[in-house]
Order: structure tokens, then C-alpha cells, then sequence
């Protein structure tokens, strides 16, 4: 038989199993009545707090125990700070371990110079043929280097070519700009310096972006050896950069499109100074920046496309190879 609800909640009764709590005094005016307040009247004195005057004292000494090891946990070394996600159970990474599998990584694979790497690595589009015209980006510079001759050049991009997903329409001109700059470069030899001039200058050089369709052109660069590749048109007085090439790289870099960039800049104007093809000089060093390491860094390899084009570059099949290298005077110490 279920209690009428008002007997649950009547006070200072026992409550059954599932009822709930019930208030022990009354919100009221009137003063406290009932069992409780008549027996501490006759009690007085401090018998009328019971077990309460030895509850105290404890709660007292168990509150300082706490303030003490909570001190000590701030102090100690291991401690988080407040706030911070790391736990003491945490892998000792140096970073927050959020919880879950954990990600490893998976290194690069090192190209082997020794098999055909001439072919355009896989990576993202880019625009197969553009107008033919080009347009100069504005911008100039101070000369750089100290001695020889000045050689003035300009920056100059195919129409139709879009640059904002490769660094922005002036990515191409800054990166020529930088890499001219560096102590590494051409100018850190001490025997030329160069100096970015507008496009009424009449410049010595022009560092031409194009596609390539357009570099593939006899008027250009030809397509002799069937892979994509940049060159110095000296009738032109362009050094051509082809986009493929610019946007993919070599596989002898292994990926590196940086320093791939860096080398086809100072490989081409290297041409414009009057130098060469070469092969890899000492097996296991860097490569010449004038190598085709467009190709590969491999001689055996470089002198057999040259041979099937029937060029005339003077490299050598004697079986050496060398690292990718992208200086002239790599010995300098880069800009700080």
C-alpha cells in the first residue's frame, strides 16, 4: 500500500527507502520547536554539539593537508600548468599527446641518379601553352656583387600564365631577384654583378616565365631532347624558364622544388656568362651547376640523351655521379 505523499515529507520522521530528503527546520517566523531544540536546552554547555566539537578540528586538519599537497604539486617539476592539456602520463614528446594511434612519418626515398630521370616528376597542372607574348613585372633592385661587369635583367611572364597558386604574379620575379642576391649565386664569386632594371632599360637579360609549347619553339629552345628543360636564347637574350619545370621539378631533387628553382635560374644565366655544359667531376660530390640536372645527375646517363639528340656536350659516360647542387660558389655561407 503506497504512503499518502504528505506523510513523505512530514518532519523529523524517518524516510523510507526512495523517498526524498525532507527539510528539517521551517522557513518561517516563528522560533524553532520540536525534539531536537528541547533536548539541547537541557544539555547546555558544550555537550549540546555532540560529536560536531570533534568533526571540526578534523575537517580543520584534512583542509591544511590539502593546501600543503596541492603547493607541492605546483612546485614540483613534472607539475602542469594550469590550463594545459598534458597529464603527467603523457609521452615525454615535448608536445601534447592528444590520446589515439599514434602518426608516424614516412621518410623521402632518395632518387637514384643511376636509372632515367629525365622524365617530369608527378605533381600539380600547369598551363600547357600560353600567347607567345610576354609582359614585364614591374620591380628593380640595387646592384649586387662586387666586381665585373653589370649584367641589367628584367622580369618577364607569358601572358595567360596564372601564378597565384604557384606564391603570387610576383613569386617568379622574387625568387630570380633572391637567388641572383645570394653570396652562393653567381655574384658571390666576385666576377659580375647584376642589378633588376623596368622594362625601358633595355636590359641585358631576360628571365623569361613560359610555357611549354612556347619554350618548345625553334625560335626558343628547341625540343632536341624529348623531355621539358629551360635555356639561354642568346639571340633573344632570354634565359627561358619552362613552367613544367618551375612547377614539377627534376626528379634528381628528390622533391626539392626550392633549390630545383634555385638551379635553373643560376644554370641558364650561367650560359649568358659564357659557360658551358659540364659532367659530374668528382664522384659522390655536388654536381656542377652547369650539369643538365634537369636530366640527372648521373654522367652515364646525361651522355646518352645528349648522344641520342646528337649534341655535341661534352660529357663524359665515365660512370660518375653527384649530388644535385644548385650554387656556383656553394662554399659561401648562405644570407643570414
Amino acid at each position: 500500500m503506497t504512503r499518502p505523499v504528505r506523510d513523505r515529507y512530514r518532519a523529523d520522521e524517518r524516510r523510507t527507502s526512495a523517498e526524498p530528503l525532507a527539510a528539517k527546520w521551517r522557513p518561517t517566523d516563528d522560533p524553532p520547536t520540536g525534539r531536537r531544540r528541547a533536548v539541547r536546552h537541557k544539555k547546555g554547555g558544550l555537550a549540546a554539539y555532540g560529536w560536531r566539537i570533534y568533526a571540526v578540528p578534523l575537517l580543520l586538519a584534512v583542509t591544511a593537508l590539502v593546501v600543503v599537497q596541492t603547493v607541492n604539486d605546483k612546485d614540483s617539476p613534472g607539475a602542469a600548468a594550469a590550463g594545459s592539456t598534458t597529464t603527467r602520463d603523457a609521452p615525454d614528446t615535448g608536445d601534447v599527446y592528444v590520446g589515439g594511434p599514434r602518426v608516424t612519418e614516412k621518410p623521402a626515398k632518395a632518387a637514384n641518379p643511376n636509372i632515367p630521370t629525365a622524365e617530369l616528376p608527378a605533381g600539380p597542372d600547369y598551363l600547357q601553352g600560353g600567347s607567345g607574348n610576354f609582359s614585364v613585372v614591374a620591380g628593380t633592385t640595387p646592384r649586387v656583387g662586387g666586381g665585373g661587369k653589370v649584367f641589367t635583367y628584367t622580369i618577364e611572364v607569358e601572358d595567360g600564365i596564372d601564378l597565384a597558386p604557384y606564391g603570387g604574379s610576383d613569386s617568379f620575379g622574387r625568387l630570380v631577384d633572391s637567388t641572383l642576391a645570394d653570396p652562393r649565386g653567381w655574384a658571390g664569386t666576385g666576377q659580375v654583378s647584376v642589378q633588376r632594371v623596368d622594362g625601358n632599360a633595355k636590359p641585358d637579360i631576360r628571365f623569361t616565365l613560359a610555357t611549354p609549347d612556347t619554350v618548345h619553339r625553334p625560335d626558343f629552345c628547341g625540343y632536341s631532347i624529348k623531355y621539358e628543360s629551360s635555356c639561354w636564347r642568346r639571340s633573344e637574350k632570354r634565359v627561358m624558364i619552362n613552367l613544367a619545370r618551375w612547377v614539377r621539378g627534376a626528379l634528381a631533387f628528390g622533391g626539392d622544388i626550392g633549390s630545383y628553382r634555385e638551379y635553373a635560374i643560376n644554370h641558364e644565366i650561367g650560359h649568358a656568362f659564357g659557360n658551358g655544359h659540364v659532367g659530374c667531376t668528382e664522384q659522390g660530390g655536388l654536381a656542377p651547376v652547369m650539369m643538365q640536372q634537369s636530366f640527372g645527375t648521373s654522367n652515364n646517363y646525361v651522355a646518352q640523351l645528349n648522344q641520342q639528340a646528337d649534341n655535341d656536350d661534352p660529357v663524359q659516360a665515365d660512370g660518375k655521379t653527384c649530388r644535385f647542387n644548385q650554387w656556383p660558389n656553394p662554399q659561401a655561407q648562405p644570407p643570414t
